[in-house]
């Protein structure tokens, strides 16, 4: 069969479920994934078929259904890195991507830094610290011992010496040391903002990483700060991805727990998207 008529295929069945543009990127991932090839190699050989029309078909299928790309084939791209994923991890974002580079811009790259990733799940953001910073210490702390299972496979094939911790932070009295950089991608999405998030991460990511109740919404970001003052070194940062639409809360927050100086920043599109903050 035509990998050219299964394109057609795809922009016409995913069209109405995604726009036109992401949809034709469903497809080139696929592409990459099922037949080894680019879309370069679509152009320049418009003749190429596929001997495996079945398998192209249960994508398609399972796309129809919303269920994200990165969960059929089990692995997402991070920062220039694979991950593997699954059910128990949410998908690595692009804005997340921002402000792993806006800690790596951040600290010394000639000394070794003590970081604590907080909420790992898949352990994009701190073995992406790892790889980039191979002079750091990064141990992985998650409440999820599937998302920890994950996030130990991924170190084993990037090849990075981590730590790793099973906790529940909301019920931690201390952290383990002290650290130069504690991050967090915590959940953050409110029960209002529900009607806000697509199927294909309301049915297939795990709520627990997502979501949290409107009565206290920054309750994971209280109890990281709270800690990370005690914990932080002289000169350690605080680095949080944020709820887009609590970026004055989370600044009137840290001011309040004792942090003197806290820049708020927003990410390509234009939405406040993380923090940066030091005592």
């Amino acid at each position: 069969m035509l990998i050219k008529l299964l394109q057609d295929q795809f922009i016409t069945q995913l069209t109405p479920i995604y726009d036109e543009v992401e949809a034709q990127q469903l497809f080139l991932f696929c592409l990459a994934e099922l037949e080894g090839k680019t879309r370069i190699d679509l152009v320049m050989q418009p003749e190429l078929t596929t001997t495996q029309p079945k398998e192209w078909t249960l994508v398609l299928e399972a796309l129809s259904n919303q269920k994200p790309i990165q969960h059929i084939f089990n692995r997402a791209y991070f920062y220039g890195y694979t991950f593997q994923v699954n059910e128990h991890t949410l998908i690595p974002r692009p804005e997340t991507e921002e402000l792993v580079e806006w800690i790596i811009a951040s600290v010394p790259q000639d000394i070794p830094v003590r970081i604590l990733d907080i909420g790992t799940g898949s352990g994009c953001i701190g073995l992406t610290l790892a790889k980039e910073l191979p002079q750091s210490q990064v141990t992985l702390l998650d409440i999820s011992a599937e998302a920890l299972a994950m996030a130990k496979e991924n170190a084993i094939a990037l090849g990075v010496d981590v730590a790793f911790v099973q906790q529940d932070i909301l019920t931690a009295t201390e952290l383990m040391e002290t650290y130069d950089v504690i991050v967090s991608n915590p959940p953050y999405i409110r029960q209002l903002e529900k009607i806000e998030i697509k199927k294909n991460v309301m049915d297939y990511e795990p709520h627990t990483a997502l979501f949290v109740e409107d009565s206290d919404p920054l309750i994971f970001y209280r109890k990281i700060a709270q800690l990370a003052y005690v914990n932080l070194a002289p000169q350690g940062q605080l680095f949080y991805e944020i709820n887009q639409y609590l970026g004055k809360e989370m600044v009137e927050l840290l001011t309040s727990i004792g942090f003197s100086q806290t820049v708020l920043r927003q990410d390509l599109l234009q939405n406040d998207r993380m923090t940066k903050s030091s005592i």
